[in-house]
């Protein structure tokens, strides 16, 4: 849509405007920042005042999303304001400027986990939010979704170890090939809506950031192709044909079927120990246990596997909810939708849906690692490198039992111990091992088990711990290792201990 010389251009403007993350967050203040996470306006209006310089212009055209002066924008983008006219980007409405794509300035290491990263200039293209203030203007079928809280949590979740190539599957407006770019040699990014590939052309163009933008659905642009990471927020919502779907987050398969094609298609396009993590939904079908369901897509591909449930919502919660997001639900036909909704979701026997994420890992494991887990508790994000350290944990725990034993373990330093008992008490009547990073797992332990994980810093053996516990505690020693060796490896695959 837009060639290089041109990004060239309108991005030595959006440097000139000062219209970069920090300087517009600056701008506009905690309130004003707060304000628009609510998608309301008017606290960031308050900060820029009857000010016109440059970088207000350029905030009230693309995240007030206002009907601007067109000689304030002249000043503001020079000639490239003429590039974005002739290019659709911007319209006239009488004497002043409006966008029809949004192009608003991003942090893209703002999620990163990185010591050393430093923020680079990026900005993100999107079409314009149709809720801001109280609005509800339905989104058309082709809109392009900007960052998302979904998006930001894909982002998160993202393992960022350093790989030869990756996948961005249904790349949107490109926001997780910015970060893709930082750690991967070589970037595809894939989409069957080719006005999201033109706008993530613009992200990418102005970001500097190299990807391979493809059409097509699924996995068909990347046939030939294998990949050392693969993320995906697909369009998973399960509704109706007659709900008038939209590209960015509904298909046209039955039920959770393209969800499904995503996992096992993705596990096929997998290097050897290549990783798939998928931000997704599923159905909750009466009569079969959603992680039984879930397994019989995932125990085929001969991938490890960690999928968490985040969140179950009933069919009327699960309905509003998209409707709402659809600006459908003041809409004259809403009941009818809801009801026709409804009845599509009692016919394919879904009696809720699950919200949550799917990591799977080419292991090469002969028996794959298969965890299925609700999750619905609070986690510390970013859990990128948690998923990362998981997946490390679950090779270690693979071990045999003497090496096990044999290996000096050390306490993971984001473990905490609580005890919890009557006041005065000798002896607590609980005590808690409860992890302060990653997925904030907590394990109750007896006294044997607290001291192992405590005694663990790398100095002996898990053995001749043991072995030394046996003897304070007055029990059999060899009694005592058999007890303990199955949760000593569970402690591993949790990663309580770490190697």
């Amino acid at each position: 849509m837009l060639s290089d010389a041109d990004l060239d251009r309108l991005q030595e403007r959006l440097l000139a405007a000062g219209y970069t993350v920090d300087a517009v967050l600056e701008r506009l203040g905690e309130s004003g920042r707060r304000g628009l996470d609510r998608n309301s306006t008017t606290p960031a209006r308050d900060a820029l005042g009857a000010t016109d310089d440059p970088q207000a212009t350029l905030v009230r055209l693309w995240i007030l999303q206002d009907a601007v002066d067109a000689a304030a924008v002249t000043r503001a983008l020079g000639e490239a304001s003429e590039t974005l006219f002739n290019k659709g980007l911007l319209a006239r409405d009488g004497e002043d400027v409006r966008a029809t794509a949004v192009i608003r300035p991003y942090g893209v290491d703002a999620v990163t986990t990185s010591e050393t990263a430093t923020t680079t200039h990026a900005w993100i293209c999107h079409d314009p939010l149709p809720n801001l203030d109280g609005r509800s203007d339905p989104p058309t079928p082709d809109h392009v979704l900007g960052v998302s809280p979904a998006s930001t949590t894909l982002a998160q979740m993202t393992i960022r170890r350093p790989v030869a190539t990756a996948l961005d599957l249904g790349t949107g407006c490109g926001v997780q090939s910015l970060h893709l770019a930082r750690h991967a040699g070589r970037v595809v990014a894939t989409d069957l809506n080719p006005r999201a590939l033109a706008l993530a052309n613009i992200t990418l163009g102005l970001s500097r950031t190299d990807a391979d933008l493809r059409l097509g659905s699924l996995y068909d642009p990347v046939a030939a192709d294998t990949f050392d990471l693969i993320v995906s927020n697909p369009p998973f919502v399960i509704s109706p044909p007659s709900t008038g779907r939209l590209t960015y987050r509904e298909g046209d398969l039955p039920g959770d079927e393209l969800v499904r094609r995503v996992v096992t298609e993705g596990a096929a396009r997998l290097t050897p120990q290549g990783t798939l993590q998928v931000l997704c939904n599923w159905a909750i079908v009466d009569g079969e246990p959603w992680d039984e369901r879930l397994a019989t897509w995932i125990r085929p591909t001969g991938c490890d596997a960690l999928v968490l449930q985040r969140e179950t919502l009933d069919p009327h919660e699960y309905v509003e909810l998209w409707l709402a997001d659809a600006g459908l639900d003041a809409a004259p036909d809403h009941p009818a939708r809801y009801r026709d909704w409804l009845d599509y979701l009692a016919a394919h026997r879904i009696t809720g849906i699950g919200l949550g994420w799917i990591n799977l890992r080419n292991a090469g494991r002969a028996t794959p690692d298969l965890r299925l887990e609700d999750w619905p508790f609070d986690v510390h994000q970013p859990i990128g490198d948690a998923l990362a350290e998981q997946q490390h944990a679950v090779d270690l725990a693979a071990r045999d039992d003497a090496s096990l034993l044999a290996t000096r373990w050390r306490t993971h330093p984001g473990i905490k111990q609580e005890t919890i008992g009557r006041p005065g008490a000798e002896d607590p009547e609980h005590i808690v091992l409860r992890q302060t990073t990653g997925l904030g797992r907590a394990t109750e332990a007896d006294t044997a088990v607290a001291a192992l994980v405590g005694a663990c810093d790398g100095d002996l053996a898990a053995s001749e711990i043991i072995a030394a516990l046996a003897t304070l505690l007055d029990v059999d020693a060899d009694a005592l290792q058999a007890e303990l060796t199955p949760r000593l490896r569970q402690l591993i695959a949790d990663g309580y201990l770490i190697d």
